[in-house]
């Protein structure tokens, strides 16, 4: 049961890790669910990664 309990702290703080990785570069929220899914939560790597999304996008 504790698997349960540890997977859904891992989803809200991956949902408040994209809401944050969104507000800081300007990417969407589901852009940034995306990138957790596939780089991981690393913080410095999402923040690259959407910023160097968000380029591309503009450019």
């Amino acid at each position: 049961m504790g698997d349960d309990k540890d997977s859904g702290e891992r989803v809200a703080g991956n949902e408040t890790l994209a809401e944050s990785i969104a507000r800081e570069t300007g990417v969407t929220e589901d852009q940034a669910r995306e990138l957790i899914r596939l780089i991981g939560t690393d913080r410095n790597s999402l923040l690259r990664e959407a910023r160097l999304l968000l380029r591309q996008r503009l450019g």
